[in-house]
């Protein structure tokens, strides 16, 4: 099981160190949009297996463990998410820092909502 996560927390963090700057290049140093997006995926991703490998025996432990514990735990980033809001709080930037901070409560919590309702739906979709 340890050699699951291993490689899956390998692979999230190399997709997060990827994605997050690409992003992040794309849309200018002025806000954390990279770490912004990696972490909204992440939670989707998160909702998305948890709802899906809970409710079908489809999703081995193994797997499950893969992609939630390691992929997903390797992919998002809270602790740099906590250093950016405090730079930004430390710089004075008070109100940059309540939008990152709250668009990243609000958007994570709804894409974890959504992948659970696109598990549910995949689940209804496997069933007919």
């Amino acid at each position: 099981m340890i050699w699951y996560i291993a490689a899956g927390s390998a692979l999230g963090g190399v997709s997060r160190y990827l994605i997050g700057g690409l992003v992040q290049r794309a849309a200018g140093p002025a806000f954390p949009t990279g770490t912004l997006i990696v972490n909204v995926t992440g939670s989707f991703l998160l909702g998305l297996v948890i709802a899906y490998a809970i409710e079908t025996p489809s999703v081995s432990s193994e797997l499950r463990a893969f992609l939630t514990i390691g992929f997903c735990g390797g992919y998002t980033t809270f602790s740099t998410f906590s250093f950016e809001a405090t730079r930004m709080l430390q710089t004075g930037a008070w109100a940059r820092a309540g939008l990152y901070v709250g668009l990243s409560v609000l958007l994570s919590l709804g894409a974890i909502a959504t992948g659970l309702l696109a598990a549910r739906q995949l689940i209804l979709l496997r069933l007919r």
